[in-house]
């Protein structure tokens, strides 16, 4: 029985949490290996305000005894983003070597998309996004603090480990597909040592994959390929900014930053991975019932598969691409449904695949 750690942390995130704990009710027992106890912890802003952190001393320890994390957003207006980012999730997310994060993005039937004439077939590539350097290291300071002149210094961090097993999983991602291209970008002419390095470590992993296509593409050159052909792209691969960036630019092309779901991957499984959909807090959709929980869902179908429970993992694709192709959405898709209507028609299609689950 799998131990699924569930915090729904702030903002609309225990509204699309509270929508992931009935898509995993509607899913017991539906294939062997699909049960599971899920606890909730009660850490994010509010936690904050109340105990002076984010999570408590023993939390990671706490979430250690999990096989999988589902997170749901964190940030708010009461406590500053630096705080709460790097008080939960990016403590999560270092503490455990979360090496990889992984950032798909699908134009699905039904949705409407931003750009003209582009339809599914146009939009369907993922971002492998190196999770734990770069600009997120962490290391920096202040000088003269407050003062006039004051300077703010924050390093970038490349290591050759980094980047070469960030590589290998999007090579190997890569050639699973069927088109077997990459793109890795980085900013190499302006940045003369962290992005030559990225440039020279992913040549000499490509080198191992002579059945993957691959290209280097400067990051402001992929943003406007992006928009302009999303087609010419199938797997990204990423530093840790580039990759954040890159990955709000894809989840919008999807329709609705709500679409888009992503994993936090323990890549030796010596700690849970963690899942999350990438929309954040939405202060302005907190309470009203009209957060999109597509990214939250299929969240938790990248988890399914990441615990092994693949026709599970399957069939909550399936109940998304029917329900967004009846034209169930949220207004932030296009659409006038609610959140529990959508989360309705997901759960009732689970019910009713349940069946040929077990012929």
């Amino acid at each position: 029985m799998a131990r699924i750690a569930v915090i729904p942390g702030d903002g609309i995130g225990p509204e699309v949490c509270a929508v992931a704990v009935r898509v995993l009710d509607a899913l017991k027992d539906f294939e062997p290996g699909a049960s599971w106890e899920i606890e909730s912890f009660p850490w994010g802003s509010q936690y904050y305000l109340a105990h002076g952190s984010m999570l408590p001393p023993d939390g990671l320890d706490t979430l250690d005894d999990f096989d999988a994390i589902l997170f749901g957003a964190v940030g708010s207006r009461e406590v500053p983003d630096h705080v709460t980012l790097w008080g939960l999730r990016l403590a999560i997310v270092q503490g455990f070597d979360h090496a990889v994060s992984l950032r798909p993005a699908a134009l699905l039937p039904g949705v409407r998309g931003p750009l003209a004439g582009r339809g599914p077939r146009d939009i369907d590539l993922v971002v492998v996004r190196e999770n734990t350097e770069g600009e997120y290291s962490g290391i920096g300071g202040f000088s003269r603090r407050g003062h006039p002149g004051e300077v703010a210094i924050q390093t970038t961090i490349y290591s050759r480990t980094g980047i070469e097993r960030t590589a290998r999983y999007a090579f190997a991602l890569a050639a699973s597909r069927p088109d077997r291209r990459l793109a890795s970008i980085t900013k190499s002419n302006a940045s003369r040592h962290a992005s030559v390095l990225w440039d020279e470590v992913v040549a000499e992993v490509a080198a191992d994959h002579p059945e993957v296509s691959w290209e280097s593409v400067l990051v402001d050159a992929a943003a406007a390929r992006l928009v302009l052909a999303p087609q010419s792209f199938d797997v990204i691969v990423a530093s840790n900014l580039h990759g954040d960036v890159l990955s709000d630019l894809t989840g919008a092309l999807a329709g609705s930053l709500g679409m888009a779901p992503s994993a936090n991957l323990s890549l030796d499984g010596a700690h849970p991975s963690m899942f999350e959909p990438v929309h954040g807090s939405a202060f302005d959709l907190i309470g009203r019932d009209l957060a999109n929980p597509v990214g939250m869902v299929l969240s938790v179908a990248m988890m399914l598969d990441d615990l092994g429970l693949a026709a599970s993992a399957v069939a909550v694709r399936d109940a998304v691409t029917d329900t967004c192709a009846r034209g169930i959405l949220t207004p932030d898709a296009g659409g006038t449904a609610s959140t529990t209507e959508m989360a309705d028609a997901i759960v009732a299609y689970l019910d009713a695949a349940r069946p040929a689950a077990h012929d």
